[in-house]
């Protein structure tokens, strides 16, 4: 199976930006269930645009998330489609992991570990100390089945509950989970509280304590906020985001309508201004655009 690539280094010294689309995320709180096939359609537009991994669906309760309760049937539909772009499939427990794997053409696995515990309760029904037994199942079935395990770092710039954080507390619990063998994250402000500041300290804070793990970025902002929240990253040093087309999105447990993923237009607008190369189809980008008013 294909597994996440580095970013790499391009002839004026500037790093590539690898993108990961997020529909799952844009989808997963709307209460009109969008149709097994329209989903699918989507999708294949999306794979032909050239992202780096495609967020396409999750392997959990229906009765949790129940928009996404036909992800395998979206996965059938779309195994003919010739693309590089690595599937990520989201899951909350080892059970949701086991069926992932089964797939063939799911390259990546990514769980949601909040830092918060009150919100890894109200996410996944569990505590911080079982989530991270949790996180050692999944590495564990992940890698005896030649799959990439993700972990979110979800809750990463704090928290509406009043659970302690500090970057410090980041560091520690991002350090147990390097010791699982966890290479791939991905830190998440679920609930729009990063601001440039944070991230500016946050993120190198993490890439410097733990240089040989991949780090990106998963930003949720209210409208507006977006733009200098990915000129920080940007500027410290992040060439992994995850992004939304539209702008669609956001946590259905962490009840803000108004917090969405920062939209995959205004980081490529952001990239287009900088010189930064994505490697992306434009072309197809406009046809997935134009198709995403069917979906939404």
């Amino acid at each position: 199976m294909a597994t996440a690539s580095q970013p790499h280094t391009l002839g004026n010294g500037t790093k590539k930006v690898l993108i990961t689309e997020c529909p799952r995320d844009a989808m997963q709180g709307i209460h009109r269930f969008i149709p097994t096939a329209t989903k699918a359609a989507y999708m294949k537009r999306l794979l032909n645009v050239g992202f780096d991994r495609l967020d396409f669906g999750s392997f959990v309760s229906p009765k949790a998330i129940p928009q996404l309760r036909d992800t395998a049937e979206v996965l059938g539909l779309l195994d003919s489609v010739p693309s590089a772009t690595k599937l990520l499939a989201i899951v909350a427990n080892t059970r949701g992991a086991e069926e992932a794997v089964r797939h063939m053409h799911v390259d990546i696995v990514g769980f949601p570990f909040s830092v918060s515990e009150t919100f890894q309760q109200r996410n996944a029904n569990s505590g911080i100390a079982q989530a991270l037994e949790t996180v050692k199942q999944i590495g564990t079935i992940c890698h005896a089945n030649g799959r990439t395990p993700l972990v979110y770092l979800s809750m990463g710039f704090g928290n509406p509950y009043g659970d302690p954080w500090s970057p410090a507390t980041v560091a520690d619990y991002t350090g147990k989970l390097v010791a699982m063998g966890i290479r791939h994250f991905a830190l998440a402000d679920t609930v729009g509280s990063s601001t440039p500041d944070a991230i500016a300290s946050l993120y190198p804070y993490l890439q410097d304590a733990f240089p040989d793990i991949e780090l990106g970025l998963h930003l949720h902002s209210t409208p507006g906020a977006g733009r200098e929240k990915l000129i920080a990253a940007l500027d410290a040093g992040c060439t992994r985001f995850d992004t939304a087309l539209r702008g669609f999105g956001g946590c259905p447990m962490a009840a803000d309508k108004l917090t969405g993923n920062i939209a995959t237009e205004t980081l490529l607008e952001l990239l287009d201004e900088r010189g930064i190369e994505t490697g992306l189809d434009r072309d197809a980008w406009a046809a997935a655009q134009w198709y995403s008013h069917e979906v939404f």
